[in-house]
């Protein structure tokens, strides 16, 4: 018999010493010896996703088959994977997949007149129908779509979201793998108005409770109606309904048919097109909030850029729930109208050849991927699998969204160069999910650049001090190009202060791009902007506008006064013999005396033996030591799978320093059975927890509501007998209201007011509750200026008119202009006016655009505007309802006086500007004028 037809025996036989092969190099000998066909590769085995991705291509080299594409995520067992294995056709040669019938040809290029993703993919339906948009290549067949084919398929999915009553600004997440029914349904989504939520897929079915129970924060956060996933994840997922209050439907792209087609639903510019929930999104899901305007500033910058022609063609193996795969090649590619050939990530992870091979059998222009995939190209591709392959054709090879290695670029270069490669093809780039994808891009064509840097000075000062020619341990740090145009990066130091050239310093940006902000998370939105810009949170340097990453704030370690970053020595201590590469975190932790941080290194290995072990532990000591300068406080050898990590790869370092504390790195979790019924138990109690805070909510309405009544009644009948003390009442009535409601309320810098005697207030607007806030928050008696219309009000205008207010028409122009000079004249007597430059209030969270009134009558007055930022009381009682929802702080920040410069239009313009931009940064919701 033949070796091209080995019995079923031998074929046991091979597998499954090739399985206790690769457990004796990842985990024991004693392991490996009791491996069987039926043992769990993860419960029994230990063996991970990137030891399976391993463990296939020996089995593709030993038995000379291709396997599915769909293999890494399908099989439990050894006996799983050989009876895939069986199936496979026995090849042995990678199977190319079909040409393009020829390259695209130019086409009309889409206008710049485009506002919204939906108008693009309509205008390219209109234009040119049947130009190639989509080639999906799956393991045995490849899927071709038209602007046509997607606009069909989005218009069904629309319908059947319209029939499950999806609204326009309604969240619906995707949980899908690449393929026909993700790119139909995140256009259907669109198309009915509502925002895309592209979540991660589990990697294997086995992991799908723990996948699911990370997600839950992600859908709560997002208040998603509808989950769309697989047939294969579907029963699981309708468990994610207890768990998530807003979540009404579970459904299958297939359960979306079946309702006709439906046109799209009209939006804007500035609605919000997509949430991208950046990496490591858990117990504090930061969602980006991506207009329509984001979007297209960051696509047509980009191509700019590159000089994206309708002539390029783009191949992508990056997953979908990622901003580089999503936006930087999908979305790109929709919007220029250049065809992109996509595969699975497990494709790519499986067999990185797979991606060379479709760069050459499309003679594709474009293609990305982050420092460890082209890492993964020089490590794990024989060159058997490399015959005739020719990658001339690619013009533009991006390496981003995460730390850019220049041994990994030139490696790369170096292997690849012999079949056809230009070094002047790879492009590093540097982008973040809160710049939609890209914010710098180098110069076409120029290939990469590293700068060498002295060490001990950038450790010890911050400056990039050119390393001396001679130099033989210098710092070697990547160029990522310059900003994107229409946008500006800036570095700072800790105070804030712009820094030199070649100083190290926090990465800031603007631009067209950047997002309004986090949704539903106003702590983390506040503290991503700083005075207009944008904070990335990562360190770099600049040099001659040319932009360096040196690494992550958080990430950063201080000691002995030297910056330590963690991703050289990292990469350093992988590259150790008996450690698992890309497996390495490297942190500071503090003790519980306070003293000062210590030095951790976390390494996954297989060697259990102490003598192994030990001379491990000394040689990552002395791999720290050259680096650092320092060796570490501790190291600790973990098992495979220790070291966390990101749906991206990246490493979790916080993760792995809280397990780290806590003592538990490492340590065996429990089995995947014990987790499904935890949470289908916990999923079953949601409505028991849901109801009780429903009666919670209730109790806490009816309970507000007497207050207004009992505080109120006798609030009311004070002002009417003691009319010139109305203001003093009603300041202890609102008082009264927050002690007996138990709400906090703090008011910062409220001495700015002091000095000033007369002057114009303008703050934000978020809900019923302000006006009470300021009453109760602001020190001295102020004038409020209302609506015309609340003066009918029987209870409330008598109040309002006790309480010295000031009534505007706000519908009839004349009378406006009347109102705007009476208010001045009362300005220019002294009075304290408190204005909402607003005007009425919105159940949408954010700023919205300010009415002129007010600063014209600070300019004309010549009194100064003090801005002032009521937060927190949009949570208490939203506009739009009649029920108050929860306890919460309010939070008053008065600002800075800022005084007019003359007393024309252009001075209130003036005024605008600067008490916008100081509201802005403060209120902790998007700026919806932007």
């Amino acid at each position: 018999m033949s070796a091209a037809e080995p019995t079923a025996a031998s074929d046991e036989t091979l597998l499954v010493s090739a399985v206790r092969g690769l457990v004796a190099e990842r985990r024991t000998a004693d392991l490996a010896a009791v491996a069987t066909l039926d043992s769990a590769f993860d419960r029994d085995l230990g063996l991970d996703s990137l030891a399976l991705a391993e463990l296939l291509t020996r089995m593709e080299g030993a038995f000379g088959v291709s396997l599915p594409e769909g293999t890494l995520g399908s099989i439990e067992t050894p006996r799983d994977l050989l009876a895939v294995v069986r199936r496979s056709s026995r090849t042995g040669a990678p199977r190319p997949a079909q040409d393009w019938q020829v390259l695209p040809p130019q086409a009309e290029r889409i206008p710049d007149t485009i506002t919204t993703l939906v108008e693009a993919l309509d205008w390219h339906i209109k234009v040119h129908p049947q130009r190639q948009h989509l080639r999906i290549l799956h393991d045995t067949a490849v899927e071709d779509l038209s602007y046509s084919d997607l606009g069909h398929g989005a218009a069904t999915v629309a319908a059947g979201l319209a029939a499950r009553n999806v609204r326009p600004g309604d969240a619906v997440a995707l949980m899908l793998p690449t393929g026909r029914e993700y790119f139909a349904c995140f256009a259907g989504v669109m198309l009915a108005g509502g925002v895309p939520v592209p979540i991660y897929p589990p990697a294997r079915p086995s992991q799908l409770t723990n996948h699911l129970r990370r997600q839950v924060g992600i859908l709560a956060n997002a208040e998603a109606r509808v989950l769309v996933t697989d047939s294969a994840a579907v029963r699981m997922t309708k468990l994610v309904r207890g768990h998530v209050a807003s979540l009404r439907h579970v459904v299958t792209s297939s359960e979306l048919t079946g309702h006709g087609e439906s046109g799209a639903v009209r939006r804007n510019a500035r609605d919000v097109a997509l949430l991208q929930y950046t990496s490591g999104s858990t117990g504090n899901p930061k969602g980006v909030m991506l207009t329509h305007a984001n979007l297209l500033a960051n696509i047509r910058a980009m191509g700019q850029a590159a000089g994206v022609s309708t002539s390029d063609v783009c191949v992508s193996w990056l997953p979908l729930y990622h901003d580089m795969g999503l936006i930087g090649t999908w979305l790109s590619s929709l919007y220029f109208g250049l065809p992109l050939v996509a595969m699975p990530p497990s494709a790519f992870l499986t067999r990185p050849s797979r991606w060379l091979w479709a760069v050459h059998n499309h003679r594709a222009s474009l293609s990305a991927g982050a420092n460890f995939a082209y890492e993964l190209c020089v490590r794990e591709i024989d060159d058997a699998e490399l015959d005739g392959l020719d990658l001339s054709s690619w013009r533009l090879a991006f390496s981003g969204a995460e730390p850019v290695r220049a041994d990994t670029l030139a490696r790369f270069a170096d292997r690849f160069q012999p079949y056809g490669l230009r070094r002047q093809a790879l492009t590093p780039a540097y982008g973040l999910a809160e710049s939609c994808v890209g914010l710098t891009f180098p110069p076409i064509g120029r290939g990469p650049v590293v700068d060498r840097v002295d060490r001990e000075e950038f450790l010890r000062s911050g400056r990039a001090r050119p390393a001396a020619k001679d130099d033989p341990d210098p710092l070697r740090f990547v160029g990522c190009g310059v900003p994107l145009p229409g946008h500006e990066i800036r570095i700072v130091d800790t105070a804030g202060n712009e820094t030199d050239d070649r100083r190290e310093g926090r990465i800031e940006f603007r631009g067209p791009s950047a997002t309004p902000g986090y949704f539903r998370n106003p702590l983390e939105t506040a503290a991503l902007r700083r005075r207009g810009w944008w904070d990335t949170g990562d360190l770099g340097y600049r040099d001659v506008g040319e932009l360096y990453v040196t690494g992550r704030v958080k990430d950063l370690i201080i000691r002995a006064g030297r910056n330590l970053h963690p991703e050289e020595l990292e990469a350093a201590v992988g590259d150790l013999p008996g450690i698992s590469k890309d497996c390495v975190a490297v942190f500071a932790t503090t003790s519980r005396a306070g003293k000062a941080e210590r030095l951790i290194v976390v390494a996954e290995t297989p060697q259990t033996a102490t003598a192994a072990r030990a001379a491990l532990r000394e040689r990552i000591a002395a791999v720290s030591v050259d680096l650092l300068g320092a060796a570490p406080d501790d190291v600790v050898l973990a098992p495979p799978g220790a070291v966390p990590k990101t749906a991206s790869g990246k490493i979790r370092r916080a993760a792995c320093r809280g397990s780290y504390e806590q003592g538990v790195v490492g340590a065996p979790g429990r089995p995947a059975w014990w987790h499904g019924l935890r949470f289908a138990a916990e999923a079953m109690t949601g409505p028991l927890r849901r109801g009780v805070r429903r009666v919670s909510d209730v109790a806490f309405t009816v309970w507000c509501w007497f207050l207004v009544v009992l505080v109120g009644g006798p609030t009311v009948l004070g002002a009417a007998v003691f009319p010139n003390r109305a203001f003093d009442i009603a300041r202890r009535a609102a008082l009264s209201l927050a002690r007996l409601t138990r709400t906090r309320l703090a008011v910062d810098h409220a001495e700015s007011l002091a000095d000033v005697q007369g002057c114009i207030v303008v703050a934000n607007h978020p809900s019923y509750l302000d006006v009470i806030a300021l009453i109760a928050a602001l020190p001295g008696r102020y004038t409020f200026v209302a609506a015309e219309i609340l003066a009918t009000k029987r209870t409330t205008g008598f109040l309002l008119r006790r309480v010295g207010t000031l009534f505007v028409e706000r519908t009839d122009r004349e009378q406006g202009v009347a109102d705007t000079d009476r208010l001045t004249a009362a300005a220019q007597d002294g009075q304290r006016l408190v204005l909402f430059p607003e005007g009425g209030l919105s159940p949408t969270p954010g700023l919205r655009p300010f009415h002129m009134g007010a600063f014209v009558i600070a300019a004309r007055s010549g009194r100064p505007v003090v801005p002032v930022v009521v937060h927190g009381t949009r949570a208490i009682f939203p506009p739009g309802q009649h029920r108050f929802s929860r306890h919460n702080a309010v939070h008053v920040t008065v600002g800075t006086p800022i005084f007019p410069t003359g007393s024309d239009w252009a001075a209130a313009i003036e005024l605008e500007r600067a008490a916008r931009h100081a509201i802005s940064e403060h209120c902790g919701e998007p700026d919806l004028s932007s």
